[in-house]
């Protein structure tokens, strides 16, 4: 494995820059934020980067301490990778620089891919509370753990157990969201999210 590049600068962002500054790194972080993920699976939801790239950035960020890898017990037997304490530690870090590049954004492009889960963490930047939540959107369902201070924060497919919320929108309000042209409150007033389920966040959403 090639040694570590280094800004060789006695300054904090330039040694957080060392460890994730490289292309890909972040967005890694930002998939295994919804906890162990198989290499194909981060592969497949990472489109336009190789698979030598990604193996590399996979062994920087184990070397790095910020993912580790473990082998499945049987019948399962995969490997899969996931964020220990000090990468999981990113996630204010990706929320701050994914508010800040809402105006980056603009209307989609025809040649943008997407996937459902990336609108994770604009949701989570939008709900205040703690709780379960589970969104449908044209593209897919996931859930989140609003509020949730470690362990995964979002995942793929339906809540595991009953929601405390339950959000049905389309990718038109998702992406206004994203972009920072609209609350969550009050794209639920315009009757643009529907909301559901009897948990405090449902009621704050629908009362707000």
């Amino acid at each position: 494995m090639s040694p570590r590049r280094s800004y060789d600068q006695y300054c904090s962002v330039a040694r957080a820059l060392d460890a994730v500054g490289d292309r890909w790194t972040l967005l890694i972080v930002r998939e295994l934020l919804a906890g162990p993920r198989r290499y194909t699976d981060l592969h497949a939801d990472l489109p336009g980067v190789s698979t030598d790239v990604l193996a590399s950035r996979l062994k920087d960020m184990e070397r790095d301490g910020l993912a580790t890898r473990r082998r499945l017990p049987l019948p399962g037997a995969a490997s899969v990778y996931e964020l220990t304490g000090r990468g999981s530690r990113l996630l204010p870090v990706l929320q701050a620089l994914g508010r800040w590049g809402e105006d980056e954004l603009g209307e989609r492009r025809p040649t943008d891919a997407v996937r459902a889960h990336w609108f994770a963490l604009p949701l989570l930047r939008a709900l205040d509370g703690e709780g379960l939540v589970e969104v449908r959107l044209e593209e897919g369902v996931f859930h989140l753990r609003a509020g949730a201070q470690d362990g995964p924060v979002y995942g793929d497919g339906p809540a595991p157990g009953e929601a405390d919320a339950r959000l049905v929108l389309d990718a038109g309000t998702c992406e206004a969201l994203a972009r920072g042209e609209t609350d969550l409150l009050a794209a639920v007033r315009a009757g643009r999210v529907t909301v559901t389920g009897e948990g405090a966040l449902a009621k704050t959403l629908r009362e707000g």
